[in-house]
């Protein structure tokens, strides 16, 4: 089933939803199982599966030089989704990414997935590698999300890169993208932003998920925004919890968010990180019931393949 009929089957109900990691390379998809059983008691309608893009290792020789490697250290998304379905019956939800993959690969994988009979994807550029100092594109692969979102449009069309034309050939795909309420910290400003926002559902775009935030009025103006500027999908809040006192900075840091002012005094208040994991989970159990209250159609998590935190607030608020 498609998220958006999910969301219109709930009626104004909140659902749960989370978001989890493959594994590394080498190991069992037992340890995706652990995520998610402990969170199967608050039905979520469907699981995201994340993709990460190739990074590079170098294997030094015995003369001494080193070669430069491209290595995916997280693979098996598909095969991820494809597992879940079959052993817990929910919706699957894989991301697709702009780095690390040609159009042709994109478009085997996009068959692959509808055979399997996945029919959600979420449309991300993706982040650069490691070492690089911006996003570099895949060789014949695509630049910005708005390119692999219109590779994702055509093929709803019956549209291939090779010259299909039989319309049977048409997938049916509920496209997902990002949606960052407080700016992408690529966006020269927020106008811009809502621009390409807009363009992305003018495309074929049915629903975003936002960015992490921890204050609820980014969220808020984000949806406001949204709908000043004629963007009606539904808008799903991604959320976190802070765990750790490193988190204040790192999380900022990777993510370019905002940690207002009382968290921060919050957490640099407590006495140990177990005091900060308790007080982050009860700063985002707050945030929560706001956003229910608000009628948010989802309450997203991204979980870190770590279902404990995700696990506590559910229990608080469904």
């Amino acid at each position: 089933m498609k998220i958006t009929e999910h969301i219109a089957n709930a009626n104004g109900k909140t659902l749960f939803s989370f978001e989890l990691i493959p594994p590394l390379k080498g190991q069992s998809i037992q340890g995706i199982y652990d995520a998610i059983d402990p969170l199967m008691e608050f039905k979520p309608p469907f699981i995201d599966v994340t993709s990460l893009r190739e990074d590079y290792i170098y294997k030094e020789h015995a003369n001494g030089l080193l070669e430069k490697l491209s290595y995916r250290k997280r693979p098996g998304t598909i095969a991820i989704c494809a597992a879940i379905m079959n052993k817990y019956k929910v919706d699957t939800v894989p991301h697709l990414l702009c780095g690390g993959f040609t159009k042709d690969e994109t478009e085997n994988g996009l068959v692959d997935l509808q055979f399997l009979g996945i029919e959600n994807v979420l449309v991300l550029r993706g982040d650069a590698r490691r070492g690089d100092a911006s996003f570099v594109p895949t060789p014949n692969g695509h630049c910005y999300a708005t390119d692999l979102l219109q590779q994702v449009a055509n093929m709803n069309n019956g549209i291939y890169l090779h010259e299909h034309s039989d319309s049977s050939l048409k997938t049916d795909f509920c496209i997902g993208i990002a949606g960052y309420p407080e700016k992408h910290f690529e966006a020269p400003n927020l106008k811009s932003d809502f621009k390409y926002l807009k363009q992305k559902v003018d495309m074929g775009a049915n629903f975003i998920v936002t960015q992490m935030f921890f204050d609820n009025q980014k969220y808020f103006d984000f949806v406001n925004n949204c709908k000043a500027n004629g963007i009606n999908v539904p808008i799903i809040p991604g959320l976190k919890p802070i765990t750790s006192s490193k988190q204040l900075i790192n999380l900022a840091k990777t993510f370019h968010i905002d940690m207002p002012e009382d968290l921060c005094d919050a957490i640099n208040g407590c006495k140990s990180e177990k005091e900060v994991k308790d007080m982050g989970i009860e700063w985002m159990i707050n945030q929560c019931r706001e956003l229910v209250k608000f009628g948010v159609p989802v309450l997203h998590f991204y979980t870190m393949s770590n279902a404990g935190p995700t696990r506590r607030i559910a229990e608080a608020i469904f």
